[in-house]
């Protein structure tokens, strides 16, 4: 459990920095000038290193977070909603899909200079940057709000997450499900609020028992079956 809470931190912070990287472009208001000369730059190095590089690990710690709790919650909880728990598992699955085409998006007219040498246009350079936003915080942060809300409606219900943070889960949810804009600050949300489940994973899983802990190596199947009773020979 302590290495699934520490994945979950992983990928809070990867994904606060691969926003930052593709977020720090020229704005609408810039003039063609300014972009072309941003993209011709060495700058543009930074874009394609969140794009392609730091987003993807971002993605794979958080499936890995996600499969590894509800292992462990179906392990550890008494009682899980089916319905809950299957929502939480889409919700963070599409989650993490728009994340990519976000940072894809976001990253295209950077990646397209560096590896294809292609001539930068101002208007895909003030379009792209605003689709992947619009990928991000109207798409992804609407599904990182459904997990925010299954996961908070779990731990409620199993017992496994304190009264108070549940409570705050379902505020985040709320702001991230109703929130318009594109404002930056905006990005911090979800993965602050991931940081705080996992400091509380943490500690609930110094208190875990032996038992209820994940196994090194699960037995084979073919270890655990019984011989045929081929009866007695006549």
């Amino acid at each position: 459990m302590t290495l699934t809470a520490c994945v979950g931190g992983i990928h809070a912070l990867l994904f606060l920095l691969s926003y930052w990287l593709v977020s720090d472009v020229p704005d609408v208001n810039a003039s063609d000038a300014e972009i072309i000369a941003f993209y011709k730059s060495d700058e543009r190095w930074r874009i394609v290193l969140a794009g392609l590089y730091v987003g993807p690990f971002a993605g794979m710690a958080f499936i890995w977070f996600l499969v590894a709790l509800r292992m462990w919650v179906d392990r550890s909880a008494s009682r899980v909603s089916a319905l809950l728990s299957n929502i939480q598992l889409v919700a963070g699955i599409v989650y993490v899909a728009l994340l990519f085409a976000g940072l894809a998006a976001s990253s295209v007219v950077a990646t397209s200079a560096e590896f294809a040498d292609a001539e930068v246009s101002p208007i895909a350079a003030r379009q792209f940057p605003q689709y992947g936003d619009t990928l991000l915080f109207v798409f992804s942060f609407r599904m990182a709000a459904m997990f925010v809300f299954t996961t908070s409606a779990i731990g409620r219900a199993s017992g496994i997450l304190p009264r108070p943070f549940v409570w705050s889960g379902y505020a985040v949810g709320l702001f991230l499900l109703l929130s318009a804009g594109f404002e930056g600050w905006f990005a911090l949300v979800f993965p602050l609020w991931l940081l705080a489940l996992t400091g509380i994973l943490l500690v609930r899983a110094r208190r875990i028992p032996p038992e209820l802990r994940f196994p090194a190596s699960m037995p084979s199947p073919l270890a655990t079956q019984q011989p045929l009773d081929r009866g007695t020979d006549r």
